[in-house]
């Protein structure tokens, strides 16, 4: 891929932002601050950087929200004035705001609630290891430089942290190439390139296609430029995102939605050529503006199909994102529900995988969220009667996924494995 002067080296880069003391405001202490929806919330400045030369602009963290609403403000949108505040309408933390609602509020609906807003764990409700991990992951991609990219038509909101090299990754803008994934500081340099650019759909195989639905298979060893760009892309919309740049080993899935134009990128999953903890998705993302049409529930029963094919069962790489573990969590239900539905026989965990390639703990993890199993005798054993689950499936949380995957036509069959999968069914 040609670049504007020089093809840069793709590499890791550390938050060299500074602080300027000399600014009104400082880093480390806590301010209300105006919020682009006219309300107030306490927030932490993280950074403060120039904006021109008697102006700052502060990047700030909004206590007790997820660190995808952190942003670069002015300095009008911070008060210390109380009279301007109580005149506000003051949005509370959003743990609180649950709580006072409801003091026997159970762990499970707190978890739910935590989840649909994005209400991220304290260090204290982490295991040790855990929480040392989220601080240096935080403190690495603590600042968000890139506030936006242009990506075809689209004009997106970044939402957090990624490693572009260093004078790209300070950019405030990026201009990004829909097909081919090329990265550019400056519009002009953006317009002569979509002009040259060749691409019209991702490098690889196309592997299904069902009407305007497209799906692309990618050898990260063959497309490693490509691959890399993708994965750039999309760590600025996920936070616990770490591969940027070691793609040989896995192979992307890239689902586009095809018109006379070209083949656009609608989101995409990657996945380990040869895992040994038997997960069928490395790093799954549907971009924001095809979120909510059914895309990403796709791209999961999409990876499921490929498990079947492969005669194993298969789990997503954890930590999920916020959204993936609702993604996931809904479907998992409709599938092992479905299947409950049309069984003429009582189904065990087992049977469950065996018919879903989906593993045995995520049935468990499901089937408790949905109150239909008991540990008894050293097991879990599934508890639940038809009319639980045809009322389940009339509700909006459980209906049947807007995109489905027809298998006859997917093009794919498993690759030849160097070593025997663990993982593989009985």
């Amino acid at each position: 891929m040609p670049n504007e002067k020089k093809e840069p080296v793709i590499a890791p880069v550390a938050d060299s932002g500074t602080t300027d003391q000399d600014a009104p405001f400082k880093v480390g202490e806590q301010y209300m601050v105006r919020r682009a929806d006219n309300t107030w919330q306490s927030a932490e400045i993280i950074q403060v950087r120039k904006a021109s030369s008697s102006e700052y602009e502060y990047y700030v963290h909004y206590k007790g929200f997820n660190r995808r609403l952190d942003e670069w403000i002015e300095r009008d949108r911070i008060s210390l004035s109380s009279e301007a505040i109580a005149e506000a309408d003051i949005v509370p933390n959003p743990v609180d705001q649950i709580e006072q609602s409801d003091r026997k509020i159970t762990r499970n609906q707190k978890r739910r609630h935590d989840e649909i807003n994005h209400v991220q764990k304290t260090y204290a409700e982490m295991d040790p290891t855990t929480a040392a991990l989220e601080k240096e992951h935080e403190a690495l991609t603590k600042v968000k430089y890139i506030d936006k990219i242009q990506f075809g038509k689209y004009e997106i909101d970044a939402w957090y942290f990624s490693p572009y090299p260093d004078e790209y990754g300070k950019q405030t803008k990026l201009w990004i190439c829909e097909y081919c994934l090329k990265y550019m500081r400056f519009e002009k340099t953006y317009r002569n390139h979509v002009l040259e650019c060749f691409w019209k759909t991702p490098p690889g195989r196309e592997i299904y296609r069902k009407g305007t639905i497209s799906l692309f298979e990618v050898d990260g060893k063959d497309s490693k430029v490509y691959a890399q760009c993708l994965c750039l892309l999309a760590k600025l919309f996920l936070d616990h995102k770490t591969l940027y740049f070691d793609v040989e080993p896995f192979m992307f899935y890239v689902l586009c939605d095809v018109d006379k134009e070209g083949a656009h990128i609608v989101g995409y999953f990657s996945k380990e050529k040869e895992s040994p903890d038997g997960n069928n998705v490395a790093c799954i993302l549907t971009l924001p503006p095809y979120q909510r049409k059914g895309y990403g529930k796709f791209l999961i029963a999409f990876s499921y199909e490929l498990s079947k094919l492969e005669s194993v069962v298969g789990s997503p790489e954890k930590p999920l994102s916020d959204l993936g573990k609702l993604s996931y969590r809904s479907y998992w239900s409709w599938v092992l529900l479905e299947l409950m539905k049309d069984s003429t026989t009582r189904l065990s965990i087992k049977d469950l995988s065996q018919l879903s390639s989906i593993a045995h703990g995520d049935i468990v993890s499901t089937l408790q969220n949905l109150n239909m199993v008991k540990y008894w005798k050293g097991q879990h054993v599934i508890c639940v009667t038809s009319k639980v689950v045809e009322e389940h499936l009339k509700s909006a949380e459980y209906k049947k996924p807007r995109l489905t995957v027809d298998g006859s036509f997917l093009k794919w069959s498993p690759p030849i494995r160097k070593h025997s999968l663990k993982n593989r069914k009985l």
